[in-house]
Order: C-alpha cells, then structure tokens, then sequence
C-alpha cells in the first residue's frame, strides 16, 4: 500500500498487503475498505430507497435519485431506446457504477494510509488492488458472452471467433483478431480502473510528503479532485460495460430484424 515510513519517506506496494488470516482465508487491507465500502453501500440505498417509498425527498434522497435515473437513461440510449433490454442490464451496471464510486471515495480518505498495523496500512482503496479490478472486468466480460450467447446461441457464438481458414481464411483472421480484442478488452477494463486509483492514491501520498506542513492546505484541494476522478473512472467503467453488451445487443436486433424479413418474404 502507500504509507510513510520514518526514514525512507514513502513507500509504495502495488500488492494489497495481508493483515490477518481466518483459516485459509487472507483478509488483505483492501479488503477491510471493501467491506466497509460495501456495508456504506448498502445502507445508502436502503436508506435512500426507504425515504423515496415513504415519498420523503431532501438533498440525500434526490441526489441518489437522480444519479439512478441518469445511469438508467444512458443504458436505455446505449441499447437504442429498447427498455426491455435496459431494464435486464440495469441492475448489474448501476450497481457497479455506484459500488466502484463509493469505494473509490473511500480510498481518498485521510485514514486510508496514516493507520498502520505491524508496520503495515491497515487500510487501502479497494480499487488500487488488481484482484479486485480484475473482478471487475471479468463480471463484464462474462456478461457480455451471456448476452452473444443468447444472440447468436453457443455454437454461433464460437463461430464468431473460431472458423475454418481453409474454407475463408480472411474470417478465419477476422475471427482470430476478435478473439484478441476480447482479452484486451478484458485487460483495459481491469488497468484502467487500477492504474487510475492506484496513481491518485501515490499522488496524494506523494503531495503530503512534499508539501510537509502546508499539506493541511494543499491536500484537500488534491483530494477535491480525486473525488472528482474516482467518480469519473466508476462511470467510465459503467459505461464500457454497458456499451461492450449493448454492441451485441445492437447485433441482437439486426439478427431480429433479419429474421422478420426472411418470414415475411416467406
């Protein structure tokens, strides 16, 4: 993680360090954050999903309302106005969104580092550990199979990537590169998200080394923006999810539309 040692100043680890063990299981530093990021999660909207039930409106309630109803509204754009489709993807794709922001503002925190344990950060941001982006990306990619799965069945869906080259080696090739362009997707999901919060996290690390008794003044201003980044990297990884499926989705529809036009010909 990122902390200060005495003489060294800072120090980096771009592993989540282990804190303690129950049985097999290592509970890592950001896993401790995660799981404070997931119970905040959680209350947040029940409590919010209390208020708007009971038609109770303020400034908490409203702001998460709005937020649900602009994520809701870009997923039914992505997938060109087919609320059916919007609505079965929603619920995966606005809780990432929300989930990785909270988590991402938690690491921000001033207590995320300072707070040591045997000489170890006790906390660090969920997101600036690859296992978990990693997670991430592969819940998105998976996704996206089930939806081509469904589009073009199992066997299409292979068919997509795997031809014969001897009887069309330019779809063989096509096929190939399309392949690639999964596993990279798949890799861009996970260090992009990494990448940008593991950097903030050094960032405000290194600007509290640098700026010695005038951190007080200038870190919140550092802070400010990684809020504004961590907010930002939730809705762009929100936003490849939801464009990777509805690019199938999209395909979805000309299969349909193929398929109507065949009959009706017929």
């Amino acid at each position: 993680m990122l902390f200060l040692a005495e003489t060294k100043g800072p120090q980096v680890s771009l592993v989540a360090e282990p804190i303690f063990h129950i049985g097999p299981l290592t509970i890592t530093n950001s896993n401790l954050l995660g799981f404070v990021g997931s119970l905040l999660f959680m209350y947040i909207f029940y409590k919010a999903a209390k208020m708007i039930k009971a038609g109770k409106y303020n400034r908490f309630s409203v702001a998460i309302l709005w937020l649900y109803e602009f994520a809701y509204k870009t997923i039914v754009e992505a997938m060109s106005g087919d609320t059916v489709k919007a609505k079965r993807l929603a619920p995966l794709a606005i809780t990432l969104f929300f989930f990785v922001m909270i988590n991402n503002w938690l690491g921000v925190l001033p207590f995320v580092g300072p707070i040591t344990y045997h000489g170890l950060p006790l906390f660090r941001g969920l997101a600036a550990d690859l296992n978990f982006t990693a997670a991430l990306a592969v819940i998105t990619m998976v996704t996206a199979q089930y939806w081509a799965v469904q589009t073009y069945g199992f066997r299409g869906n292979i068919g997509r990537y795997i031809v014969n080259p001897f009887k069309s080696p330019m779809h063989a090739f096509e096929g190939f590169l399309e392949l690639l362009s999964e596993f990279s997707r798949l890799l861009a999901l996970a260090m992009r998200l990494f990448g940008n919060v593991f950097g903030g996290e050094v960032l405000l690390l290194v600007m509290g080394y640098l700026t010695s008794y005038a951190s007080p003044v200038i870190l919140p201003v550092f802070m400010l923006f990684e809020l504004f980044i961590g907010a930002i990297q939730a809705y762009v990884f929100f936003m490849l999810t939801v464009v990777f499926v509805a690019l199938v989705a999209k395909k979805q529809d000309a299969h349909g539309e193929h398929e109507t036009a065949v009959a009706a010909t017929a």
